[in-house]
């Protein structure tokens, strides 16, 4: 059990290291001890293994500061990361509801009442259930690799193969959440995206990105 237990703080500290480069909260390493919950020193050595595998880069900033950005490796491993920690997590279903449940009521104010589901996943079955009791349609599913049906509904390999009239997405995609949402996003425009906030996905709301 101990070893699970390492494993899962070890998935936790390197996705909210990741998680801060990201969104450009790594100002300094006694920021990022504080926001971790650990020593300056382990934050520290945690930077010098990103940056050896090659998942961070850091340049000079202003003020004798350094700023760090994330490369495409480390994009991807932090994706492999939240797949691997929300395995581990207890709270995931709890969360996935509180986020879906808020979505689908926002949606519900803008006029959403059917929605297409991106990445067949655990997220995707929780999302079916919320959708059910705020009283939104799910109408079907998108995944290359998913058979069918979804709760009774069908599932096409791209949304290009959609048949079905939908108001909005969410994406459900847990392993690949920022290509999915990006690739959304550039279809149908950053209004008829939803994205759960336990994905990690920041989206920048210029140009309707996600990142």
């Amino acid at each position: 059990m101990r070893r699970v237990d390492d494993s899962a703080e070890t998935s936790r500290i390197m996705l909210g290291l990741l998680d801060a480069v990201e969104q450009d909260r790594a100002h300094s390493q006694r920021h990022l001890a504080s926001e971790l919950g650990i020593a300056l020193g382990l934050v520290n050595a945690y930077l010098k293994r990103c940056m050896k595998k090659g998942l961070v880069k850091v340049r000079q900033a202003p003020a004798r500061r350094f700023a760090y950005y994330l490369t495409p490796q480390g994009f991807a491993e932090k994706s492999r990361l939240t797949v691997e920690y929300l395995s581990y997590s207890f709270g995931f279903f709890r969360q996935a509801k509180t986020d879906c449940s808020d979505l689908f009521r926002i949606a519900k104010l803008r006029g959403v009442r059917a929605v297409l589901l991106i990445g067949q996943s655990d997220l995707a079955e929780v999302a079916a259930l919320c959708a059910m009791e705020q009283g939104i349609g799910i109408v079907g599913l998108v995944d290359r690799d998913g058979g069918g049906p979804f709760f009774g509904r069908p599932v096409f390999k791209t949304i290009d193969d959609v048949d079905v009239t939908f108001d909005a997405v969410l994406i459900t995609d847990v392993r690949n959440g920022r290509s999915s949402s990006e690739a959304a996003i550039a279809r149908l425009g950053l209004e008829r995206v939803f994205v759960p906030e336990l994905l990690r996905v920041r989206i920048r709301e210029q140009g309707g990105a996600a990142k």
